[in-house]
């Protein structure tokens, strides 16, 4: 299942039924788990562990050099899931640092041209739409979906449950279970249609709205309007996450007019 044609280094660990195609690169210090497909033009580099069932497609690079001048040459980590897809040209860079790692879930598509930086955290279920663009340090959680050519600035965390539009760009942390759009980026709602789609519940919701509602439509400062939340929302696992997401900011979130991005 390893085309002659292809590079693999006598150092990598490759696991059973795997494939890689003619031309293919395979570093040392990589390890490659069962049932991965590795494509044309792919290159696998020193640093990186794929877990099972991925799909690696042509030209491709995984474990590049991270793009950061506090990066000296050292030994450095990407550690990749189960059951991704990696299309064609995704770049993801290393870790800057041997101490840090950049870390893909599991069932994540990344479309084509697709960029994830330095140190970055991609949890499982996303979907990162073509050219996408990380900054290092950035933190996608689980089951967002970011459109096509969406920027995310250094450090910024996109919520769960999100839905960020074509073209986007944030230099904040847009946060669960919205809508973001236009530029400068705005709040727009709630992610409700997906949410439904999810099975959640209409009751959750709507104290999911009423959150932002607080936020949005109250005219008061952030800190104000989660104090409001406190009062007025019935507490849930998701309002709880909510709360936390806003208490763990360092970036600042998005605002109803994109102001400040």
């Amino acid at each position: 299942m390893i085309s002659p044609l292809a590079y693999v280094d006598p150092k990598a660990e490759i696991g059973n039924n795997v494939t890689i195609h003619p031309f293919a690169y395979i570093d040392k210090d990589v390890v490659i788990g069962d049932n991965c497909v590795i494509y044309p033009y792919a290159s696998v580099l020193a640093g990186t562990v794929l877990g099972k069932n991925n799909r690696v497609f042509q030209g491709a690079i995984l474990g590049a050099e991270p793009q950061d001048f506090h990066y000296k040459g050292e030994p450095t980590r990407l550690t990749v899931g189960d059951n991704n897809t990696i299309r064609e040209y995704v770049i993801i860079n290393r870790a800057t640092h041997s101490d840090g790692e950049t870390v893909i879930g599991n069932n994540i598509c990344m479309m084509k041209g697709t960029r994830i930086g330095h140190d970055c955290r991609v949890d499982d279920d996303c979907i990162l739409g073509i050219d996408c663009d990380l900054a290092g340090e950035c933190h996608i959680h689980s089951k967002a979906i970011l459109a096509g050519r969406v920027i995310v600035k250094e450090k910024c965390r996109v919520g769960s449950w999100t839905l960020v539009k074509s073209g986007c760009r944030t230099g904040k942390d847009i946060p669960p279970y919205i809508l973001a759009a236009h530029n400068p980026i705005m709040y727009k709602g709630i992610n409700a249609f997906i949410l439904r789609r999810a099975g959640f519940s209409e009751a959750t919701i709507e104290n999911i709205a009423l959150a932002y509602r607080q936020v949005y439509s109250s005219g008061t400062s952030l800190e104000n309007a989660i104090l409001r939340i406190k009062e007025v929302v019935t507490p849930s696992p998701e309002i709880d996450y909510i709360l936390k997401f806003f208490s763990e900011s360092k970036m600042g979130i998005i605002a109803t007019i994109g102001e400040g991005q």
